[in-house]
């Protein structure tokens, strides 16, 4: 009874849960630059880094021994996850660190509730998967989220009924499902996905093993990110270091970057997206599966159509398109551009160009193609006819997925006082699709 008692334990609210922090920092072994403070006022969301000086390129901010990072090895019921690893495999990878969040979150004894009180029970976190399935069917419409959240949505579905809880009843005196509902997992999951590192592996490990297991790194997670970002984290043996890339002011948020991410991306993982034009890394998608319903409607008769249905399955046997693929555009280029161009072209062949190319097995002497194929946005204005128009009824049945016109996100953007009366999921839903409408918009631009 009294264990049980101390595991459903309340936090006692704490006034600052900051200074909590700091001092189990100094405790773990921490070590935090004078030059830099961790505030609430002055950064973009929720706590961040600032630059309490000026900062030069390449000033370590802080460094985190090893023994601070909250992961699979270093919680306290480490042996146990080592001795079931085979029983916890699972297609994220992530199951054996959530359990370890799971036990340490709930124990009143863990060493990381000075960690955790900072995230004042992930009340912040606010990812799509959060969200009625109503309002992000009705604000995300045609940006590919909802389809991503569905997917996590039934993999943790999964995970939770398949690993987690047999693991749990077969470890009754650790975990309790009433306390470890499937609510607590789903946040932890999106904590993992908004805060956790993944360390990259040594080049010569790439090929061989799996990506690295995600890590908890405290005081490196409250940094927030931007493209145009000024910090990094540096991993050694020992520590874990976050280092300037270039010159900070004094008073000037520090940011770190979570990788090349499109607005959907950050707000599928993150809760946030970037408002245009911040976000240089921004993509938007035409799905594979559209070029061909451009082709098919183009098609004039039936022999037409068949063509255009051997040219599609060519293009899978090819490995260049597939059901569930899509072609990925970029501000200045496409990003998937072998797969753009190779579609293109096969789907404007005539019946005796295409029985010729399939022939050749889809390899053809290249001298007369420009070695360098990448289809920037100049390229992509020098298609062809056919392929350009192809392209670009495309890019209008895409434009047809969203719910609203690049034109009315225009008008919200440009009206302060009607964009401040939206609510923030509106605001950062309006930002996914802003761009992604822009980056559309320019390519019927360049292929008109």
């Amino acid at each position: 009874k009294a264990r049980g008692a101390k595991r459903r334990r309340r936090r006692s609210p704490r006034a600052d849960p900051l200074s909590g922090f700091l001092a189990w920092c100094g405790r773990a072994g921490v070590q935090l630059s004078p030059k830099v403070r961790l505030s609430r006022e002055g950064a973009v969301a929720g706590y961040g880094l600032l630059a309490a000086a000026e900062l030069e390129e390449g000033e370590v901010l802080f460094s985190v021994p090893r023994s601070a990072v909250l992961s699979q090895h270093t919680s306290s019921i480490q042996a146990l996850l080592q001795e079931a690893q085979e029983a916890l495999q699972s297609q994220s990878g992530w199951v054996p660190l959530l359990l370890a969040l799971l036990h340490e979150y709930t124990a009143s004894d863990s060493p990381w509730q000075p960690y955790f009180s900072l995230w004042q029970d992930f009340r912040s976190l606010d990812h799509p998967m959060f969200w009625p399935e109503e309002e992000r069917t009705r604000l995300l419409q045609g940006t590919g989220i909802p389809e991503a959240v569905d997917k996590d949505l039934a993999n943790i579905h999964l995970e939770y009924s398949s690993i987690i809880l047999p693991f749990m009843k077969a470890h009754p005196n650790i975990f309790d499902p009433k306390l470890h509902t499937l609510d607590l997992y789903k946040q932890l999951v999106a904590f993992v996905m908004a805060y956790s590192f993944q360390e990259p592996l040594e080049e010569e490990d790439e090929d061989e093993k799996g990506p690295n297991p995600p890590m908890m790194v405290p005081v490196a997670d409250i940094l927030n990110h931007v493209a145009n970002h000024n910090a990094n984290l540096e991993y050694s043996p020992q520590c874990l270091r976050m280092v300037t890339t270039q010159p900070v002011g004094k008073g000037q948020e520090i940011f770190n970057t979570y990788g090349q991410m499109a607005n959907w991306q950050l707000l599928h993982m993150y809760g946030f997206a970037e408002p245009y034009p911040g976000n240089t890394n921004d993509t938007a998608d035409i799905q594979m599966v559209t070029v061909r319903k451009a082709a098919l409607q183009r098609a004039g008769g039936e022999a037409e159509q068949r063509l255009v249905s051997e040219q599609w399955d060519f293009l899978c046997q090819l490995e260049m398109v597939g059901e569930e693929g899509a072609f990925v555009l970029g501000w200045h280029e496409v990003l998937t551009e072998e797969e753009l161009s190779v579609t293109l072209k096969v789907l404007c062949m005539s019946e005796e160009e295409f029985k010729e190319y399939k022939e050749q097995d889809g390899w053809e002497d290249d001298s007369e193609e420009e070695e360098n194929s990448t289809l920037s946005n100049e390229a992509l204005s020098r298609l062809k006819a056919p392929c350009k128009k192809l392209l670009y009824d495309s890019v209008l049945l895409t434009l047809e997925s969203y719910g609203s016109d690049l034109k009315a996100e225009q008008d919200l953007l440009n009206n302060k006082e009607a964009y401040e009366k939206l609510s923030r999921r509106e605001q950062q839903a309006l930002h996914v699709r802003y761009g992604q409408k822009r980056i559309l918009h320019q390519l019927l631009e360049l292929v008109h």
